[in-house]
């Protein structure tokens, strides 16, 4: 298996470089390296640099993939992102603006390697997908643990039903552009070498709009709100993300729609806290229960059990109730539920209780107390050295 590069070492800038640092890095490394610029026999191997470099700008440029590069390497990308999710995002074209239509040309290389989902024209334009979209969703402690089914409305852009996507009025249809006379290329001068590249008029459709459709206004999309009902599925946790496919903004030119990521948020529980699939509740027992043991009512996810208390039970005892924690998000069975002993300490006694806990105290003469009487010895122990 061949070993990546590190992405500093590739770009040639410290780990702690300005964003600024990292896209003059790319843009100088790109000039140098853009396959149109070497010989034919160094045209391959430029190539993979031109890859190389890009995948390194396009994760330290983007501050969410750099934080996860920089935590776990190149493991915390390739676990996390898709080969498209890493260029997802990812600015080139401002980096050449000065040059006019370069960054397209730019680009359009990138897309030529399947950088962005296999185009080969700029990205979003010619394949034309549709943008993915994000939303956040509250749910309840006990849906995130069992599962639940949520109605949710989506604003998007979605294709317009006057003119079914074209943008051209009803009766009309599009023309020729006159820029590249159909052809969505125009050819490009820069200094030594002759690119081809989408044409900035129609964007590479090759025609344009004379009458323009007026319910969308040429944009072939209109925005609605789209109401759709999502399963979240048993064990997930604030920060789990749900991809819903096609539920994004939709296509230009009858491109596949993009798709709709879902961000849950759990709300906090009154009782219960979570950690992993298991859960920990905490459960305040009388002194007279915790010292003479007996049963206690449990609350859980399921509804309230008892539980066993035995004699002399103390303060920060743990108990584990089996299965009774949250579904595993994977189907690996389910956690526990750990019960966490919490001994009470009497208050507001009167008189005559407070004269019978006395004479509990000199009754005892230190025999009940285990733990007392071990930590003194253990400090008669410490200071008689």
């Amino acid at each position: 298996m061949t070993t990546k590069r590190d992405y500093y070492e590739i770009l040639g800038v410290q780990k702690g470089a300005s964003a600024d640092d990292i896209k003059k890095a790319y843009r100088n490394l790109a000039l140098k390296y853009h396959p149109d610029r070497v010989t034919p026999d160094k045209k391959k191997e430029a190539e993979e640099r031109f890859k190389d470099i890009s995948e390194s700008y396009a994760v330290l440029s983007d501050p969410q993939k750099r934080s996860q590069y920089d935590q776990f390497g190149h493991a915390g990308i390739d676990s996390k992102y898709s080969s498209e999710d890493i260029f997802r995002n990812a600015d080139f074209s401002s980096i050449f603006e000065e040059m006019g239509g370069a960054g397209d040309m730019f680009e359009e290389i990138l897309g030529s390697f399947g950088m962005f989902g296999g185009s080969s024209r700029r990205r979003g334009r010619s394949s034309g997908r549709g943008r993915d979209l994000e939303f956040e969703i509250e749910i309840t402690f006990e849906e995130a643990a069992f599962g639940t089914r949520k109605t949710i409305n989506i604003p998007r852009q979605e294709t317009c039903d006057v003119c079914s996507g074209s943008g051209a009025r009803p009766g009309t249809k599009k023309i020729d552009c006159p820029t590249c006379n159909g052809r969505g290329q125009v050819l490009y001068s820069a200094g030594f070498i002759n690119v081809s590249q989408t044409c900035p008029k129609c964007r590479g459709e090759g025609s344009t709009i004379k009458s323009p459709c007026v319910n969308c206004d040429g944009a072939g999309k209109v925005r609605k709100t789209h109401s759709i009902e999502v399963s979240i599925p048993a064990g997930v946790d604030t920060g789990s993300r749900l991809r819903v496919q096609g539920e994004g903004d939709s296509g230009l030119r009858g491109g596949p729609s993009g798709d709709l990521y879902i961000y849950i948020h759990v709300k906090e529980h009154a009782i219960f806290q979570r950690h992993g699939y298991d859960i920990i509740c905490e459960l305040p027992v009388s002194f007279a229960l915790a010292a003479l043991g007996g049963e206690v009512e449990v609350p859980t996810l399921t509804g309230n059990v008892m539980m066993r208390i035995p004699e002399g039970t103390q303060s920060g005892k743990v108990f584990r109730l089996g299965g009774k924690g949250v579904k595993n998000l994977k189907g690996y069975g389910t956690g526990d539920q750990m019960v966490k002993i919490v001994v009470e300490t009497p208050t507001h006694l009167n008189a005559e209780q407070k004269r019978l806990l006395r004479d509990f105290e000199k009754s005892c003469n230190g025999n009940v107390n285990p733990l007392s009487q071990s930590f003194m010895d253990k400090v008669r122990k410490l200071f008689k050295k």
